[in-house]
């Protein structure tokens, strides 16, 4: 057996910002100041900075980033929200948890987005919003979504979890929207230690209720306005992310170098679809690295046999879940979810993998036979 290659490490990116960070989690310590002050509102303001935005919020995670988005535009029971049918089911529970109704539409089987082609039969007069998911952080088509948007007065609320540090034409993701929704999970591209997440935006109003709804509907204390939530992210996590900020660029840039690698070294492959080539006006994040093969489970099993470490992202949609078993979805109106199902298979890549790793995945996957 080759030497064992995990799906991912911290070992690397924890190497570069340990010092920092400890000093960082120990000031926070000190200060005994651990809810909504000054960490926050640095990390708010550097985020803000780096997307290009004017506002933003954080808050305790990125399901809460969609709920709290969507509460703010004023969904919730009786509205219909679209939204990719092959996302994770994070996406959904959102909009289920307004009282809204998800209305799923089937991706591009090659860019795994949203297809946008097959937006407008889904639009109905209760639709209220579509919500673009930029999958394993490749952008989505933002410019046929918004010209949508506009054509049938929807908001648009980015679902920008996987793809921190992603461009769309010289725009970050994440600042596309009307709100734009963020997760800090730590194996996302920016990553804290636990649960957090951010709410970005352009408007100065929906900044402005975000706000009460990440604090009990509240921005006075003991005075509340609205309906709120307790969903605040916290001062060592905004600590935390502040320190990885600056870094995630480089970290971009390293896992593009190893995707062309992979790209390079795999394309021949007849029973392996890679994923989509990016266009120059696009710049890919690379959370992840999907595949696509009829073989997926054995190849799967295969890898694991030998040491490598792999994924399925997502093993069984969210339409199928027992969670959703009386919402009326039929998978058999989503056949581009039901084959990309049992298709896809994510190969390890993240920051710090080294070039032999991904070498050795490829030279094992070529020597794969069925």
């Amino acid at each position: 057996m080759t030497a064992a290659i995990p799906f991912y490490s911290f070992t690397y990116q924890n190497e570069q910002v340990k010092a920092e960070m400890q000093q960082a989690l120990l000031d926070v310590f000190d200060s005994a100041w651990y809810v909504l002050g000054e960490r926050v509102a640095k990390f708010e303001k550097e985020y803000a900075a780096y997307l290009g935005v004017k506002h933003c919020i954080g808050v305790g995670n990125g399901l809460d980033a969609l709920k709290i988005s969507l509460r703010a535009l004023g969904i919730g029971q009786g509205d219909e929200v679209i939204v990719p049918a092959n996302t994770y089911i994070a996406t959904l529970l959102a909009v289920s948890e307004t009282g809204a109704l998800p209305v799923l539409v089937d991706p591009n089987p090659d860019t795994f987005n949203i297809d946008p082609s097959k937006i407008t039969a889904k639009i109905t007069a209760k639709t209220k919003a579509i919500i673009p998911v930029h999958l394993y952080g490749l952008p989505c088509e933002m410019d046929a979504i918004t010209d949508i948007a506009n054509r049938y007065g929807l908001f648009l609320v980015e679902d920008n979890a996987q793809a921190t540090g992603s461009v769309y034409k010289g725009q970050k993701t994440g600042s596309l929207g009307h709100l734009n929704a963020h997760s800090f999970y730590p194996t996302k591209n920016l990553g804290c230690l636990g649960d957090g997440g951010a709410i970005t935006t352009n408007d100065d109003d929906l900044a402005h209720q975000v706000r009460m709804l990440r604090n009990y509907g509240s921005e006075q204390k003991y005075k509340n306005e609205r309906l709120g939530y307790n969903s605040r992210l916290d001062e060592i996590q905004a600590a935390a992310l502040s320190v990885k900020l600056p870094f995630i660029d480089r970290w971009r840039a390293e896992k593009a170098l190893l995707a062309d690698v992979y790209h390079s070294k795999l394309s021949d492959v007849r029973h392996l679809q890679l994923p989509a080539e990016v266009h120059h006006s696009l710049l890919h994040s690379h959370h992840l690295f999907v595949i696509k093969s009829n073989y997926r489970d054995a190849l799967s099993a295969y890898l694991k046999e030998q040491g490598v470490d792999t994924l399925i992202h997502y093993p069984i949609p969210a339409y199928s879940q027992q969670a959703y078993r009386n919402a009326g979805f039929a998978p058999e109106e989503y056949p581009v979810t039901e084959r990309l199902t049992a298709e896809v298979l994510s190969l390890p890549l993240y920051p710090g993998m080294k070039l032999e790793q991904v070498e050795q995945v490829c030279s094992l996957i070529r020597k794969f036979t069925f």
